[in-house]
């Protein structure tokens, strides 16, 4: 018969493994090598929705770019997309500059210590201002992202799904008492090794339950072999790792599909801006339209959707491409054409919404993500065009 331990006991017996794993077992990450508030944050934002691995080549050049909150604050918004071109989720880089600005203008550019404050600035949820404050303060606030929540889940064997609020609020209590007991540990050395000074075990504990979410407690093929907490996970224990956390059945995928025209004059090419209030507002972009998905492989003549598109008579179109990309539960499919205007004086010059950018000016706008890979194929066969 498995003897379950009280959550306090397990508490008792977790965070001291956690921390010996980690010291010996973290990933040497560029922001883990400050206790400035600023690139921690700047990282925890990158963070959100995104791996590690993504974010490593952001961060080091945000960090040199914009090394303080000062220069985020001057920076203007095209710099601001420009380097968070290709990280997705372009809000956050938004909510990063605007809260940038705020610091600037209340406090000076000093960082707000008070997790209140923290958790007040645009763009910073209850988990953000906790990794913050608990990784550069040291203060102890839980943290709760998907990793956690999947160690948490396992190690405690909680079998309702965390989405819904009473087993949420029952892991945000788990995480907040675990790292109450981390603040209450004396210096020196816990069962497993040395861990550093007196006044880091929070910000250790919860990068240690992040760091195991993220490389041994997977959501597929778990480490469980390998795990520092195995002894006293129910879930594996009971043979339900697998099965843990329980979160339900994912939304099905939704097809889209879309075409765009690369439309040259002159040496330049017809692009536009995404307005203010859309999703990838403020970036750029060749003129597009979504269709209906294919039927049986057609989705009607591409001369049409652009005369009906961009209001006027198209070039000779042939296909230059075909995209295919996600985002979150969209799989998206682009089909891109091109077309030369023979541009005498007047022709096709102004097209409400839209711009004539040589390929240098593309190169340095910011780009959505799946109009960036066309702009890459142009490149390849020449600034000019295909």
């Amino acid at each position: 018969m498995i003897k379950a331990l009280t959550t306090d006991s397990k508490a008792a017996a977790l965070v001291p493994l956690l921390l010996g794993w980690y010291a010996e077992n973290a990933r040497d990450l560029p922001w883990r090598r400050t206790r400035d508030p600023y690139g921690i944050w700047v990282s925890e934002i990158m963070l959100q929705q995104t791996q590690v691995k993504t974010v490593l080549p952001f961060w080091t050049r945000w960090m040199t770019e914009l090394p303080t909150i000062e220069s985020a604050a001057a920076a203007g918004s095209g710099k601001i997309h420009k380097l968070w071109e290709g990280l997705g989720y372009y809000t956050r880089a938004r909510n990063l500059h605007r809260a940038a600005r705020m610091i600037l203008e209340k406090d000076d550019g000093r960082f707000p210590h008070r997790f209140e404050d923290i958790l007040a600035l645009p763009g910073v949820g209850r988990y953000t201002a906790g990794a913050i404050a608990s990784i550069a303060f040291n203060q102890p606030h839980p943290i709760l992202d998907g990793n956690v929540i999947r160690v948490l889940t396992r190690i405690f064997g909680i079998r309702e799904n965390p989405r819904k609020k009473r087993a949420n609020r029952r892991l945000w209590q788990l995480a907040g008492q675990l790292v109450l007991h981390a603040s209450t540990l004396a210096p020196g050395k816990t069962a497993n090794g040395p861990q550093g000074t007196n006044n880091d075990y929070c910000s250790r504990f919860n990068q240690s339950l992040m760091e195991l979410g993220a490389s041994i407690c997977l959501p597929r093929n778990p480490g469980c072999s390998c795990c520092p907490a195995k002894k006293i996970c129910l879930a594996f224990k009971t043979h339900r790792v697998a099965r843990l956390p329980n979160l339900g059945k994912r939304p099905a995928a939704v097809a889209r599909h879309f075409i765009a025209f690369i439309a040259t004059r002159r040496k330049k090419f017809l692009v536009r801006q995404r307005p203010e209030n859309v999703v990838n507002a403020h970036l750029w972009e060749f003129p597009n339209v979504e269709i209906p998905v294919i039927v049986n492989g057609r989705s009607g003549p591409a001369a049409i959707i652009f005369k009906r598109h961009l209001g006027m008579e198209p070039p000779p179109l042939r296909p230059f491409c075909a995209i295919k990309h996600s985002i979150t539960r969209y799989r998206i499919a682009l089909d891109v054409y091109h077309g030369a205007f023979d541009a005498p004086a007047g022709i096709a010059a102004r097209i409400p919404g839209h711009e004539w950018r040589t390929f240098d000016e593309l190169d340095a706008l910011p780009f959505t993500a799946a109009h960036r890979k066309i702009l890459k194929l142009l490149g390849r066969a020449g600034s000019a065009g295909p």
